[in-house]
C-alpha cells in the first residue's frame, strides 16, 4: 500500500481533533463519575452522624438513669435529697475538671498556625537562597 490519504490514514489534524475530543469526554465523565462517588460518601456519612446524634441522645438518658439509681441507692444511707446533693456535687466536681484541662488544651492549640511547618518552610526557602546565591557566583 502508498502511503497517502487511505481510509486506514488519518490527517495528524484529525488525530489532534480527536485526541481532544476524547480528552474532554473522558474529563467530563471522570468528574461526573467523581460527583457521584462524593454523593454516595455524603449520605453515608450523613446516615452515620445521625445514627452518632441517636446514640448521644439515648446516650444522655441513659446517664439520667444511671443517676437517679446512684440517687436512690445513696438514699438507703441518707436521706433522699442528701443523696441527690451528694451526686450532684461529684457532678460538678469532674465538670470542673474536665473544664479547665479543655481550658488548657485549647490554650495550648492556640495560635491555629502550624508553626512547626512554617518554621521548616521558612528553612526550606533561606536553604533554596543559599543555593540560588552559590549558584550565581
Amino acid at each position: 500500500m502508498a502511503a497517502g490519504n487511505g481510509d486506514n490514514e488519518r490527517s495528524t489534524s484529525d488525530l489532534m481533533r480527536d485526541l481532544s475530543a476524547q480528552t474532554t469526554t473522558l474529563i467530563r465523565k471522570e468528574i461526573e463519575l467523581a460527583k457521584v462517588e462524593l454523593d454516595v460518601k455524603r449520605r453515608r456519612a450523613t446516615a452515620g452522624a445521625g445514627m452518632f446524634g441517636a446514640a448521644g441522645f439515648l446516650g444522655f438518658f441513659a446517664f439520667a438513669a444511671l443517676t437517679a439509681c446512684v440517687i436512690l441507692a445513696l438514699a438507703t444511707l441518707v436521706e433522699a435529697w442528701i443523696a441527690a446533693l451528694i451526686v450532684a456535687a461529684v457532678y460538678g466536681a469532674i465538670a470542673g475538671v474536665l473544664a479547665l484541662n479543655g481550658k488548657k488544651q485549647v490554650q495550648r492549640a492556640t495560635p491555629p498556625v502550624p508553626e512547626q511547618a512554617v518554621d521548616s518552610t521558612k528553612e526550606d526557602l533561606e536553604w533554596v537562597k543559599a543555593r540560588a546565591k552559590s549558584g550565581r557566583s
